[in-house]
Order: structure tokens, then sequence, then C-alpha cells
């Protein structure tokens, strides 16, 4: 359990030197388009064993000294008021929590770019939030025909519209909170303003995935497409890479069909065009990092069975369409792997099965399979992670952890003063109960000490969890999945 397959401090050096390089074929700046998470990126975390979620902040520590960060947003994205679901926050409050994250870390933020401007009450709102917060703010405009029209998108009527973005680093790294913010757009418009002023300026694109120098149907490049599969996203061969070089390289639908039109534009603002395909203008090195290859397989397949089930219960949900789920039901098939592949799955529908109630099963990283069933003080999920610290800590099955002396209280008032439907303690609740009898039980004690074992293990409930569970389980670095069912309350005694 839990190989490694990833080199991270290669990857820092190679990629790194890779911007660098890139940044000196150009001469005097580099604009980089970083697609994906720029921190917390558990995605590759999961898929490439060995990844650190902050990995790419701290490649561009490496850089720090001649980098800069400028924050894209769509102003469409402030008047629909769009949020990220993964964090629960609009696009516009991400913006100035990613400035301060930026910030705390030693980054340099130049500006914040609107894109698609037009006169709005809450864009003009928000761009004079950011001015008091000493924040410059910079307005491009739409242009009629993007991106078809080249000529007239290069021209003073196109980019020359657009507010040149004064920047002061050699690398200017463009992000925004998320997709459709208008990165390149913002990218190519610096460049026609730059060679207007004699500025010898590039661009190029940092996405980690999917990874172009690993097969169409390695593991980790299809756990990419199943991550994005409700965005239509599709994982081809970049033809134009096979018909400059001979080679196969991996891109992503959007970039490939993009591609001539870049192309094109490039050609026009420099006098030609520094890349033959889509893969030339990526910077990225990751799959010269991997250094166990089935480590890696083992991992992807695991998270392609993750985001099935994922897709499952957003569409009992009705978040997305059956067509999502379809779609992942036959990159499985492709891939040879199916449900029956995650060891957590059949415990917890047979623990369900037994007691007539919703059961988890937590699989340790040492194999192991631990369950929990639903009872009159605990829900399933705070059982199962309660039995699971009394396995890693070598604590006596039949030993109370917390006595319901001191459950019963939280219980009550959780129904009478707190409004909760469900009187059975969640697993945040359970832990912090847990912490309170560990300053007199040397058990209770030793159960918390066992808290950082549970990073990496893999989680299955049968039925929906609430978010107060789906969240600690984030939080300490386990790895859930859930049948598509919603949750009946039970009486049952545990």
């Amino acid at each position: 359990m839990n190989k490694i397959g990833f080199d991270n401090k290669q990857y820092l050096s190679l990629q790194s030197e890779k911007i660098q390089e890139r940044i000196d074929s150009f001469g005097d700046k580099l604009y980089l388009e970083f697609g994906g998470k720029l921190f917390d990126d558990y995605h590759a975390s999961r898929v490439l064993p060995g990844f650190e979620p902050d990995s790419k902040i701290k490649m561009l520590l490496k850089l720090r000294s001649i980098a800069e960060i400028l924050v894209v947003i769509n102003a469409n994205d402030i008047v629909k008021n769009k949020y990220r679901s993964d964090l629960g926050i609009t696009y516009d409050a991400d913006v100035i929590r990613l400035i301060d994250i930026f910030k705390s870390k030693g980054l340099y933020v130049g500006s914040v770019v609107m894109t698609m401007y037009q006169p709005q009450p809450a864009v003009d709102g928000f761009i004079k939030r950011l001015t008091n917060l000493g924040i410059p703010v910079y307005k491009h405009y739409p242009i009629e025909g993007y991106p078809s029209d080249v000529s007239k998108i290069v021209s003073e009527e196109g980019y020359g519209r657009n507010e040149y973005i004064p920047t002061k680093r050699r690398l200017v790294v463009v992000t925004a909170p998320g997709p459709g913010s208008g990165k390149m757009a913002t990218c190519l418009s610096q460049l026609y303003h730059e060679n207007q002023r004699g500025v010898k300026a590039g661009y190029a694109k940092f996405e980690t995935f999917p990874i172009w120098n690993l097969p169409l149907s390695h593991p980790v490049n299809v756990a990419y497409e199943a991550a994005t599969a409700d965005l239509n996203d599709v994982n081809m061969i970049d033809h134009y890479h096979l018909d400059a070089y001979g080679s196969l390289a991996v891109n992503y639908n959007r970039d490939v069909e993009i591609f001539p039109v870049v192309s094109a534009m490039l050609s026009k603002i420099l006098g030609y065009s520094p890349y033959k395909s889509p893969t030339d203008m990526g910077v990225n090195m990751a799959g010269f990092c991997i250094v166990d290859d089935q480590a890696c397989r083992e991992a992807s397949n695991n998270e392609i069975i993750r985001r099935y089930y994922a897709a499952l219960c957003d569409a009992k949900k009705g978040r997305i369409s059956r067509d999502v789920v379809s779609k992942l039901e036959l990159m499985m098939s492709k891939s040879g792997i199916s449900v029956d592949d995650r060891k957590a799955v059949a415990p917890a529908l047979s623990k369900a099965e037994e007691t007539g109630a919703p059961a988890v099963a937590i699989e340790l990283n040492d194999g192991r399979i631990i369950t929990g069933k639903t009872s009159a003080l605990l829900g399933a999920s705070a059982a199962a992670m309660l039995n699971a610290l009394k396995v890693l800590g070598g604590i006596d099955d039949k030993l109370e952890l917390i006595s319901p002396t001191i459950i019963e209280p939280i219980q009550q008032l959780k129904v009478k003063h707190m409004g909760s439907a469900n009187p059975r303690l969640h697993t945040d609740e359970i832990l912090m109960a847990l912490s309170i009898c560990a300053v007199n039980s040397p058990k209770a004690k030793k159960a918390i000490q066992q808290l950082d074992k549970l990073k990496g293990c893999e989680v299955h409930s049968t039925v929906m969890l609430a978010h107060v569970d789906e969240k600690t389980f984030k939080t300490l670095g386990m790895h859930l999945t859930c049948e598509p069912e919603r949750q009946i309350f039970v009486n049952e005694q545990a």
C-alpha cells in the first residue's frame, strides 16, 4: 500500500529548469498560463503517489526572484455569482483568497485582470474593492469574432483596446479561480502589447494533465479524463506533434482544436510561430519523474473508480446527467477495472446487509479492513473511525474509549438545542469527544495519536454521507466513496 511512484524532488528541479529554459528562449519575458490548481493539487497526489499537493507552489518559489503572479477573472463570472464547488466560495472571493495565499508564500502578485469587461454594478463594485485593497486592476474587453477572426483580434480594434498590464518580472504566471476565465487571451493580449513596445516576450502553457509523454490509455491520463468527464474534455493524440516530429504525444481536445488559431495569432504578433504543436507550447515535466509506473497505474485506477462513485452520487443529487456516469463506466470497462477492485466496498455492503442499517468500511494502509455500523449513539462513519483508531493503537476492541454518559449529553444538545434530526454523532463530533476524554484517559490519548496513520486510507459508505463527515475524511487525507443512496435513520442499539 502507498508505494511511492513519483520523485517529487526531481520534479521540482526539472520543472523549474524547463521554465527557465523557456524564458531564455524568448529573451525578455515569458507569460506562463497555469492550468489546474496552483496548490492543494490533491488529484495529482492521488494518481502520482509521491507528488506533493503544494509542489507547484514550491516550484514557483524556486523562481520567486524572477516571478510575479497575474490573477485573471471573467467579469461574467462575477455577474453570474459563479462559485467553486470544491471550496463553496464565489470566484471573486477566490481571487482575494488566492492573492492572500500567494503573498503569504512570499510570491509577488502584480495585478488582477478583469476579462470580458463591461460596466456592471457587481463588476465595478469588485474592482473598487480590489483597488481599496491596493491591488491594481486592468480591463480587457470582449472582441467581436473571437477566436476565429485573427486579423481583427490581433489589431488595434482587438487586443489593442485592452489595457496594457505593466509587469516587473521575467516570468509572469497567469492563473485564475477556474476554467473559462480568459488566461490564454490575457497572455496573447500582453504579447501584442509587449511586441508594440519592443519587448521580446513569449507564451507557454503549464498543465500537469494529461501527461504528454505517457500513452493515451495510461491510467494516469485516463484518470484525468475521468476527473473532467463533466466538462467534456477528451484526451487525444496530438496529430500536429505527430506530423511535425513523427512521435506520439497526448493532449486534450480543446488545446488541439484551438492550436491553429493560437499559432496564427502568435505568427501575427511575433512574425513567426515558435510552436509546431500544442504539446510544444507546454512545459510539463511530470512524466519524466515517474519512478514506479505500476504504483502510478494502481493509484490511477483507484482514482477512476472513486470518480465513478462521485459521479453516481452527483447524478443522484441531480448535479450532473447520467451521461457522465455512462462515460465513466466506459472508461472503467476499457481499463479493465470495476468497483470490485475497491476493497472497502464489499465489506461495507456486507455489514449493511447484516445490520439492516448504513455501514462504513475503512481499508487501512496495511490492507486490513475495519468496519463500522450505525448505532443509537454513533453514525457508521464515526463508529468506523473509532474502530480504526483502536486497531491502529492496539487497543482492545471491547474497551469503551468514550463513555455513553459523555455521548448522550452531546446528543441532547444536538437535538433539543441545535435542531438536528439525527442524534447520532458525526466524525468531527466523536473526535472532539475523544479529545476531551484523552485528558484523563491514556487509551483515548493513544487513540488520538493514531490519527496521522489514517492519511491515505480508503473509505466506503453504503449511503451518501453528510457534508460534515465528507469534510472530516478529506481533512484527514482519507479517500471516500459512497453508494448513491440517501441515508435512512434507524434507531438500532449498538
